[in-house]
Order: C-alpha cells, then sequence, then structure tokens
C-alpha cells in the first residue's frame, strides 16, 4: 500500500517536472492548456493505479491535480478536466462511479467561483486556501463514504485520518512547488526586464541628443522655406508633410530621452502630492474630451529620492493609456490613489475600459510593443523603466472588457 501511494505521488510530481523543463519558458498564454493536459495525465494514472485498502475501499489522489486547475485555472480550464475525469472513471466503471461523478460535480461548480480571489492572495495564502480547500473536499468525499458503509469503526476512523493528512500534505508540498516556480518566473522576468531597460537607457543617452541636433536644424529651414513665397501649394504640402514627420520623430526622440539615467537637477526628495496635482492639471483637459470622470485621492506622508520630471511623464502615460482605453467605450472612469502601505509608496490607477488579455499583460514594457494601432510602446517602456530607476515594481490587472487596474509599489 505505501509504494502505491508514493507511485500516486510520484504521478503528481512528474508534470510538475515536465512542465518546469520543458514548458516554463513558453508564452503565457499556452500555459493554461498545458497544465491541463499535464493534470489530466496526472489523474488517469492516479485512478490507473489506485491504493487498495485492507477494508475493502480503494482511493487515489486525483482530485489534488483537478483542485489545483480549479483553482488556479478558473472554470474554463478545469471544465475540460472534468470531462476526462468522468469519461475515464465511466470506463474504468466498478463500484462508485456514480459517486464519484456527483462528488466532481459538486468540485466542479463550487471551488473554481473562487478562484479570482485564490489568485489575488499571496504566496502563502495560496498555499494555505489550497491546504484547506484539500481538507474540506476530502472530509466531504470521506462524509459520503460513511453513508455507503453503514456502521463506522475503527479502522474507517484510522482511514479518515490518514486520507486526510495525506491529501493535505501532499497538496501543500505540490503548492510550494508549484509557487516557487512561479516566483522563480517572475524574478527571471523582472530581471530579463530589468536588462532590458538597462541597454535601452544606454542607448538613448548616448543616440538621442545626436539625432536631436540635425533635426531641428532641418525643421528650422523647413519652416523658414514653409513662408516663402516664391514655392507653389503643391511644394507648401510637401513641406508641411516633412513638418509633421519631423515633430513626429523628434516625440519618439523625447520619449527615448526619457530612458536616460534621472538628471540631479530635476531630483526631489518628496511625497509625490506635488506631482499628483501637476499631472492632475495637465491630464484633465484629456480626460474632458473623451467624457472621462477622473477621481484622485492622496493619502501618503512617505518620502522618495526621484527624478520629478520622470516621475510626471511616467504617471501622465498611465493616465493617457486609461483615458485612451476608454475612449472607444464612450467615456469611463479613471481612479487615481496614491497611498501608503509598509513603508511603501503604492499608486494605482484604475480604469473602466476596454481591457486586456493575459498574454497582453505579459508583453507590457517590452520594447515596442503596444496594445494601440498607431502606438510605438515607448510610452510603457518608459513607466517600466522609471518605476525599476525607483527599485519598485509593477502589479496588473486587466479583465477584456471591464477595464485595466496598475499598481506601482515604490519601497522607501
Amino acid at each position: 500500500m505505501f509504494e502505491t501511494l508514493l507511485l500516486n505521488f510520484l504521478f503528481l510530481l512528474v508534470p510538475v517536472v515536465i512542465f518546469l523543463i520543458f514548458f516554463e519558458n513558453r508564452p503565457y498564454a499556452s500555459h493554461g492548456k498545458i497544465l491541463v493536459l499535464l493534470s489530466a495525465v496526472s489523474m488517469i494514472l492516479c485512478i490507473s493505479m489506485p491504493i487498495q485498502l485492507s477494508i475493502g475501499f480503494i482511493v487515489d489522489l486525483r482530485y489534488i491535480p483537478f483542485l489545483l486547475v480549479a483553482l488556479y485555472g478558473g472554470y474554463r480550464n478545469v471544465f475540460l478536466l472534468y470531462i476526462i475525469l468522468n469519461l475515464y472513471r465511466l470506463y474504468v466503471g466498478g463500484e462508485g462511479t456514480m459517486q464519484s461523478f456527483l462528488f466532481s460535480t459538486t468540485m466542479m461548480v463550487i471551488v473554481p467561483y473562487y478562484s479570482a480571489k485564490f489568485l489575488k492572495l499571496s504566496s502563502k495564502g495560496r498555499v494555505l486556501w489550497a491546504a484547506i480547500a484539500s481538507f474540506l473536499t476530502t472530509g466531504f468525499y470521506l462524509l459520503t463514504l460513511s453513508f455507503a458503509k453503514g456502521a463506522l469503526n475503527k479502522q474507517f476512523w484510522i482511514l479518515v485520518l490518514n486520507a486526510l493528512t495525506t491529501y493535505v500534505v501532499f497538496m501543500v508540498i505540490l503548492m510550494i512547488l508549484i509557487e516557487k516556480i512561479i516566483a522563480n518566473m517572475k524574478n527571471r522576468d523582472r530581471i530579463m526586464q530589468s536588462e532590458r531597460l538597462k541597454v535601452v537607457s544606454e542607448l538613448a543617452a548616448s543616440v538621442s541628443h545626436e539625432i536631436r541636433n540635425p533635426l531641428t536644424v532641418t525643421s528650422g529651414f523647413l519652416q523658414l522655406l514653409n513662408k516663402s513665397k516664391t514655392i507653389g501649394p503643391e511644394e507648401m504640402q510637401y513641406v508641411e508633410l516633412s513638418l509633421q514627420e519631423l515633430k513626429r520623430a523628434e516625440k519618439i526622440v523625447s520619449d527615448y530621452l526619457s530612458f536616460a539615467k534621472p538628471q540631479s537637477e530635476n531630483m526631489v526628495y518628496s511625497d509625490m502630492s506635488t506631482e499628483l496635482e501637476y499631472t492632475k492639471n495637465v491630464i484633465m483637459p484629456y480626460a474632458s474630451i473623451h467624457k472621462v470622470r477622473v477621481e484622485f485621492h492622496f493619502n501618503n506622508s512617505l518620502q522618495k529620492h526621484y527624478d520629478r520630471n520622470q516621475v510626471q511623464q511616467c504617471l501622465i502615460n498611465l493616465y493617457k493609456n486609461g483615458i485612451e482605453a476608454m475612449r472607444d467605450k464612450g467615456g469611463g472612469t479613471l481612479s487615481i490613489d496614491i497611498s501608503e502601505k509598509k513603508q511603501n509608496i503604492v499608486i494605482r490607477i484604475q480604469d473602466t475600459g476596454v481591457g486586456m488579455t493575459r498574454e497582453e499583460i505579459s508583453r507590457l514594457g517590452k520594447p515596442y510593443y503596444s496594445t494601440k494601432e498607431e502606438g510605438t510602446g515607448l510610452g510603457m517602456l518608459m513607466v517600466y523603466s522609471t518605476v525599476d530607476k525607483l527599485k519598485g515594481f509593477i502589479e496588473v490587472e486587466s479583465e477584456k472588457g471591464k477595464g485595466t487596474t496598475f499598481q506601482i509599489t515604490i519601497p522607501t
């Protein structure tokens, strides 16, 4: 029996190892399908090699991968697993088929409902929640077994104790491994992003000034030519188009200059109240044009050294993106909140716009990636660059059609 139990545990560990070795570096959007497939294989193996007990019961660890997918993937991912579980259990046959179907259906309805709340918890909170969910579901399953058995003896209570302990311990071990993998992936992405920003910053500092000088000279001569009375309407149109393109080029160069290292003359030690007031005045007319209501909240006493110009540009870029996300919906509400939490300045910017998919969120801040057709991606790259210089980090929550929330945490 002990050997079979260890074999079942191996069936649970193998998908984690396979994902870590072969699929960790795949795009985030494909993770859900891969995890469902690996969990299905693990679940089928557990059903195929059950633990035979001397008191006549057969138990296995099939519901651990089912619980994990339900908590992390929600209804969309666990539904396929639910179908596979019941089809294979029907194929295996024997006593308890209907009981397995009813129990899995109950789990399918209840557990994924808490998936969104589960994902918002801290790493330790998720481990604790998963352990509690495992304890409750296993306890409920054993309760249904007690009705089928009738009179309960000492052996049954030993089974209850061992089953609860086994499920909870194995769940905790798997959760710790999964959370460690998630933490490593986030740290790797953070390091890679930091390296990208470092390269862009060095490139911006060395190239942008050199490009700006000939652009300024060319723009000046074109403006003089534009005032000339000796050129025709068609040539005048060409000059106008040239000036517009030069202005666009200068804007891109200015965006690149934002990635340069903080300038000493712009450095301040402040609680960001001045930046909030300044950016509020800048963004309000733009918000009014697009019928966006803006709510401001400030409750922070912590102070931080930072480049005022870069922080202002960072906030304006985020405000502007939020407003433009609501433009196609005919308006909405942009909520801006600056507060303090455990010696951290927390900036929370929430809109009710079109939202983003998980794949779009995972690509934010990468050079030249933008969710807007006319966008260059430099605005978000500048945001991530500024936050990186402040030793902070950005968390993004979004749902397609409902809106996006950016939370910036800056240690003081």
